[in-house]
């Protein structure tokens, strides 16, 4: 499995060096911001990183479905003792460490900075844990979202197809707003996209 999931990194390098710029330039402004007199609660940035981030793991699962059909990574994969089932496994768990690579040092950088600068009460770090979670979710939805539709047949239909369902699904979420009832569904939906993912890769010709 840990050799999938090396070759699933390799394969995606690109995306996982843009990955790290990206990280890098959210903190770097952050800091920036702060050291230039403003508050940590008001940097608005968030939504706007969160937004492009989401967009970002749309295109990373597009990326892999799409790579795999066009080198039939798989095809050649499976000559040897590897079953479809781990390849799948190790494809969403990189993407899920991908994910986690951005908003884990993102949200310790928030919290670092709420901690030196911001008012001293704790339910503002409680708010940006939540935020977290959050945004990790809607990520990891959108990661789906192009997982199950990169695996389609048709290359462009399946890209815009799977953008356009991006762009819809954020609006929905951020409407609802940080609730328990909001991350069910979420959850929910990613749910729902594995198990479809997971019956269109085991079924379709390689």
């Amino acid at each position: 499995m840990l050799t999938l999931i090396k070759r699933e990194i390799e394969d995606a390098i690109v995306l996982v060096l843009g990955a790290v710029i990206f990280t890098a330039i959210v903190i770097a402004v952050w800091v920036s911001c702060v050291y230039r007199g403003m508050s940590v609660l008001d940097i608005g940035s968030w939504p706007t990183a969160a937004f492009i981030f989401t967009i970002i793991c749309c295109v990373m699962g597009i990326w892999q479905m799409r790579t795999d059909r066009t080198k039939k990574i798989s095809s050649f994969l499976l000559t040897l003792p590897v079953t479809r089932r781990r390849i799948l496994i190790a494809r969403i768990i990189t993407g899920f460490l991908v994910i986690l690579l951005v908003l884990v040092p993102i949200t310790i950088t928030a919290l670092v900075l709420l901690q030196r600068f911001g008012p001293p009460i704790p339910l503002y770090k409680d708010f940006f844990l939540d935020i977290f979670v959050a945004t990790f979710l809607m990520s990891f939805a959108c990661y789906c979202i192009g997982l199950h539709n990169g695996w389609s047949s048709g290359k462009i239909a399946s890209t815009l197809g799977s953008l356009l369902l991006t762009l819809i699904f954020l609006p929905l979420v951020i409407i609802k707003g940080i609730s328990p009832q909001a991350l069910v569904i979420v959850s929910l939906f990613i749910a729902a996209l594995l198990i479809r993912t997971w019956q269109k890769f085991m079924t379709t010709s390689l």
